[in-house]
């Protein structure tokens, strides 16, 4: 999950350099690109082809991501960062909330104060950055589309630890990714052709190009196949806590290109967040330990 933060934290930046193309169309050529990675993993696998009954849960995980990065798409052209950033950082909270609700959370005060610590460091780190960039948080129709996203996210681990725990999902991360992926990439591709001008992809740049097929190698196929193999043994809310090293990541990155920009300012959310994800890995070994 420390490397899926690393990955995820350089997707943000790209998306940012992407010229304002269709978000929906965008994101399932980016599945498309993610499923033939994954194809060279799955393809010999013995659970490869899903039982009828699990194609309306693939397909409503699919959509879960599909809702999640159709969002960021087109967000990222009608919100600040800043507003994009602090809203990211209610994954966690939503899907230990949604993980109560389907019964593969346990109810208790660690992981919620663990969450609640993490959340106040990302929100630090996505000030300062603002204070960098002199950014203002703002609420309106960009922010309300990037929040129903981060409950699709939200909801997408909550949906694989409850089909795992149901022992209807495959062992197979790969083979629950490449699923989801194809299949929640098909719909929302069928949804925008219906209700968006598809044609405008023709007019990518080719840096554009480029920055789908690294987002859906890597930001997508390689992301979501590391979250399962991490689904199948922690929690939602455990698995989605480490997103708050997402700002991180990009604290970081903002180092390497723009060094003037360090200060202290930056220093207390860094602290709250690696203080964060050292207790969730202490957690974590502990539950290890007990089973």
């Amino acid at each position: 999950m420390l490397l899926w933060a690393l990955l995820v934290g350089l997707s943000f930046p790209a998306v940012g350099l992407m010229s304002e193309l269709p978000p929906l169309s965008l994101t399932a050529l980016r599945f498309a690109i993610a499923c033939a990675g994954l194809w060279w993993l799955v393809r010999r696998s013995s659970d490869f082809l899903p039982a009828w009954r699990l194609l309306p849960l693939y397909t409503l995980m699919g959509l879960c991501l599909a809702g999640f990065f159709g969002a960021m798409f087109w967000a990222a052209h009608h919100a600040t960062a800043l507003s994009m950033a602090t809203l990211y950082v209610t994954v966690p909270l939503l899907a230990y909330l949604l993980g109560l609700g389907f019964r593969v959370e346990r109810p208790g005060w660690q992981l919620p104060a663990i969450l609640a610590l993490g959340a106040t460091g990302a929100l630090g780190l996505a000030f300062a950055e603002a204070r960098s960039h002199g950014e203002a948080m703002q609420l309106g129709i960009g922010e309300a589309v990037f929040f129903l996203g981060c409950l699709s996210s939200a909801l997408y681990p909550v949906l694989s630890k409850w089909g795992l725990a149901r022992e209807w999902l495959p062992e197979s991360a790969a083979v629950r990714t490449f699923w989801s992926l194809g299949l929640g990439g098909l719909a929302i591709g069928l949804l925008g052709l219906a209700i968006e001008p598809a044609n405008q992809l023709l007019s990518m740049r080719w840096q554009d190009l480029a920055l789908v097929v690294y987002l859906g190698l890597f930001s997508s196929a390689l992301t979501f196949w590391l979250m399962q193999h991490a689904t199948a043994v922690l929690t939602p809310g455990a698995v989605t806590a480490y997103g708050y090293m997402v700002p991180f990541v990009s604290m970081l990155l903002l180092f390497v290109t723009a060094p003037e920009q360090i200060g202290w300012h930056w220093l207390p959310g860094s602290a709250l967040v690696l203080a964060a994800i050292g207790l969730l890995l202490r957690q974590n070994g502990e539950n290890a330990h007990a089973r």
